[in-house]
């Protein structure tokens, strides 16, 4: 058992104290497993870069899930910073920058020099064969190497929030869509000869599928493909709407997409590094609807397109389609996206690039019945709610106001309201009416001294 710290009142507060002895020999494997992997990527013999990746993964992830029940699940459950504007890996310190380096780096080789991971990819074939009955590529490396960061970055979320029904359950939720619905079923149609579908990302994210070739080339596979045309449209015109309206937009963004999967998990240590700034939301704005607008331009001039009324819109949409594919569907996404998690915080896409989270965003602020209320009159001004946001949202000067958090951007994934010592913070679905209303305060004129 840890011994917690002695409170003190200097304004100089210690440096973060040495990783105990305990957590270093999981350190030491996820060390161990990354000098595999390395290994893997440089030997040409596919057999030894076979097991090389394999002990690498295994390495990784038990380190990873041994340090995290080292340092969560022995310590006591609740709400704790655990030093992170102290650490050079959470506080943009040379650990930071360096992790983000490599993140942007296997991102830059995985779209555009994919041939350097041809050994990786190789040693992944017999898993690629016998899951989707055909060779491995680049992107079922990625879904690999995506779904095990899923999964055992969640299991450190299920120790760190073992407290909380609400994290644990959303925690499960994603690894879940993820492991099922983000790799299982898609290599599953593909050994079974049907499309290769993701049903758990729709239309403006997986902006593709409702554009037209893609909807014919679906239509063409029989009734699953006509099944998944339905599906595409209904969840993203139908179902997302509706509900937004009663849940906002956290049954998604904190449930369900593997973005936020992996933002909610993977970058889970990296949520305290969001800009709270007033520049950094102006810059939100500016970026995230107009690529909304983008998407839904290019979707609509496809569509008329197709319909042969405007032949010639060929010459824009091919160049536009290239352009959002390259800007916003790989440098913004997957570069910036998730390279950045270390200096930017977890959820850069989501927050400014991501068109799904646009769309919902605004269904959030202005049909939904989601709101966070606050009790204004308990506040203490701690900042440990704006501290916990991973969407820059100074929860605090709403809390200090006691006004309801009604934004476009919070996905709801209700750790403000965790990491409030007082309860200030509430996540509810109520009517609509008196959304926007605040808490009564008691006024110092009420209040009689005896």
């Amino acid at each position: 058992m840890y011994d917690l710290p002695t409170p003190s009142f200097a304004l100089a507060q210690p440096p973060p104290a040495a990783v105990p002895a305990g957590e270093k020999l999981p350190l030491a494997a996820v060390a161990l497993g990354l000098l595999a992997l390395l290994a893997a990527v440089a030997d040409a013999d596919a057999g030894r870069a076979r097991l090389s990746l394999y002990l690498a993964l295994a390495l990784v992830s038990a380190g990873a899930l041994g340090w995290a029940w080292l340092a969560f699940g022995q310590r006591p459950a609740g709400w704790h910073p655990h030093d992170l504007w102290r650490r050079a890996s959470t506080a943009r310190g040379a650990v930071a920058w360096a992790t983000g380096v490599a993140l942007t780096g296997f991102y830059v080789v995985l779209y555009w020099f994919p041939w350097l991971l041809e050994n990786l990819i190789r040693a992944l074939d017999p898993f690629s064969q016998a899951l989707r009955h055909k060779a491995a590529d680049q992107w079922f490396l990625y879904g690999t190497f995506y779904t095990l960061a899923v999964l055992v970055m969640g299991g450190r979320g299920l120790w760190k929030y073992r407290f909380a029904r609400y994290h644990l359950a959303r925690t499960a939720s994603v690894m879940f869509f993820q492991l099922g619905f983000g790799f299982l079923l898609p290599g599953l149609l593909l050994a079974l000869q049907q499309p290769e579908y993701y049903f758990s990302y729709f239309w403006p994210l997986k902006y593709d599928y409702l554009f037209p070739g893609t909807v014919a080339q679906l239509l063409q596979g029989g009734g699953l493909g006509v099944f998944m045309v339905f599906w595409g449209v209904v969840m993203s015109l139908v179902a997302t709407p509706i509900l937004t309206y009663f849940f906002g937009k956290r049954w998604y963004c904190a449930w369900v997409c593997g973005c936020g999967g992996l933002a909610e998990t993977a970058g889970d240590a990296y949520r305290h590094l969001s800009d709270k700034s007033r520049q950094a939301w102006r810059w939100e704005v500016r970026l995230i609807y107009p690529i909304l607008g983008l998407i839904v331009l290019l979707t609509a001039l496809l569509w008329l397109g197709a319909s042969g009324m405007v032949p010639a819109l060929g010459v824009v949409t091919g160049p536009l389609g290239q352009f959002y594919g390259f800007a916003i569907g790989s440098v913004f996404s997957g570069v910036i996206g998730v390279g950045f998690y270390p200096l930017m915080g977890s959820r850069v896409w989501c927050r400014f690039g991501c068109p799904m989270a646009a769309y919902l965003g605004l269904l959030q602020k202005h049909f939904s019945r989601f709101r966070i209320s606050t009790n204004g009159g308990q506040c203490i001004s701690c900042g440990n709610c704006s501290n916990a946001c991973e969407m820059g949202i100074d929860v605090k000067q709403y809390a200090q106001r006691g006004e309801s958090i009604v934004r476009a951007a919070c996905v709801g994934c209700g750790l403000c309201a965790t990491a409030c010592p007082r309860g200030v913070l509430n996540l509810e679905n109520g009517p609509r009416e008196g959304r926007l209303a605040g808490s009564a305060f008691i006024h110092a004129d009420s209040l009689r001294i005896l």
